[in-house]
């Protein structure tokens, strides 16, 4: 999940970097018994302010459920979030104040264009991080040390997408993007899919300009493709917008959307009944995994709202964090890549975690969605 364009060069990281200050990481000194800080750069405010309080929640209640148990080497965990507006030179200056602060891992991350510059950020540190949400291909490509996922990532999400328009028998598929590095990264990887022979052809890739209010033109160059299957991997704004222009405009074919759409938001700005039949590739939310039901209601009792997407990713991040913690009995960033690479069977909602070779998940646990009666419910588990 992941906005933001990439064209921000990571040359800006290094600078930052050298200005952070050179504390010990999280104060790991014996005699240190304060709080074991986690760092979360999440979007709070810009266009995809909705998400931020959801994985801020998600991982606030984590924190105080192990604190209530006694924390994790003697010490509690505590939580400092920064606002990174999904905007990459906001992050990183959000990043490097989550270094000055002395966080020993970071647990955030949701627009993919955002986090990568901040990846050498916390690297160059030796502080981990546990990326619940942004997922672009070119993240896990960087190849860092210190950079774990704990969602799934954008090779596994196209082949949940071609395995789903297969299976509904989809005939010619258009794709659309919105360019940056997450939609481009999941639109790019779909095509190259169905431009192999067998099953469904490809009928054009559209790059759209995000922030517009009229893709009039998009979709008239998308409609004279003639598709039977529109694939939108960018954000709920822009979705919601070009599936009301599209229905507008006479399509009545089908349509999907990335992970970066599911939110309510969509269906509103698409307006009426226009979402109602949308499918969405997704990895897992609350109301779609199986036995979450006592951790719903402990969430909507302790924040008074509903939990959204990235609510349980960011959850997992943070027991992924604890257990590492626990395991290296440190919170060296070295110790704790070796705890976390040797991870095996821990329980998370997407299943049991083992790292990949590229500290990836073993499997992307993306599933399909669907709106129905104005809400995303699940359509197929993929299995």
């Amino acid at each position: 999940m992941r906005k933001a364009t990439l064209g921000v060069a990571l040359a800006a990281t290094a600078l930052a970097v050298s200005a952070c200050g050179q504390g010990v990481l999280g104060g790991d000194s014996k005699k240190d018994k304060g709080p074991i800080l986690l760092g979360m750069d999440i979007p709070l405010s810009g266009s995809s302010a909705d998400i931020g309080p959801y994985m801020k929640n998600g991982a606030q209640m984590a924190i105080d459920e192990i604190n209530a148990k006694g924390g994790v080497i003697g010490r509690k965990l505590q939580l400092r979030a920064e606002d990174d507006a999904c905007d990459p030179k906001t992050a990183v200056a959000a990043a490097n104040k989550l270094v000055a602060a002395n966080v020993a891992v970071s647990v955030g991350g949701y627009c993919s264009g955002a986090t990568l510059p901040t990846l050498p950020v916390f690297d160059r540190r030796k502080i981990p991080m546990i990326i619940p949400a942004a997922n672009s291909t070119e993240l896990v490509d960087q190849k860092l040390k210190h950079v774990f996922f704990v969602n799934g990532t954008g090779d596994q999400q196209a082949a949940a997408a071609m395995a789903w328009l297969t299976k509904s028998g989809a005939k010619k598929v258009a794709l659309m993007h919105d360019n940056t590095s997450y939609s481009k990264d999941i639109a790019v990887r779909t095509a190259a899919e169905l431009d192999k022979p067998g099953g469904p052809d490809k009928a054009t890739l559209e790059a759209v300009t995000p922030g517009e209010s009229d893709y009039s033109a998009n979709i008239t160059n998308v409609l004279h493709s003639n598709p039977d299957f529109i694939y939108w991997t960018g954000y709920y704004q822009e979705g919601g917008l070009i599936l009301r222009q599209l229905r507008q405009a006479g399509y009545k074919g089908k349509f999907m959307v990335g992970d970066g759409a599911v939110d309510a938001k969509l269906v509103k700005i698409a307006g009426g009944t226009a979402a109602e039949g949308a499918y969405a590739t997704m990895t897992q939310t609350p109301d779609t995994i199986q036995g979450a039901e006592n951790w719903i209601s402990s969430y909507k009792q302790k924040f008074g709202a509903e939990p959204g997407p990235y609510s349980t990713q960011s959850y997992d991040a943070v027991r992924v964090a604890a257990e590492a913690i626990k395991k290296a009995g440190s919170i060296d960033g070295d110790k704790l890549v070796t705890a976390l690479e040797g991870i095996d069977g821990l329980q998370l909602f997407s299943g049991p975690l083992k790292f990949t070779p590229r500290h990836t998940l073993s499997s992307g646990g993306f599933v399909i969605l669907v709106v129905k009666n104005g809400k995303f419910v699940l359509q197929d588990a993929l299995k």
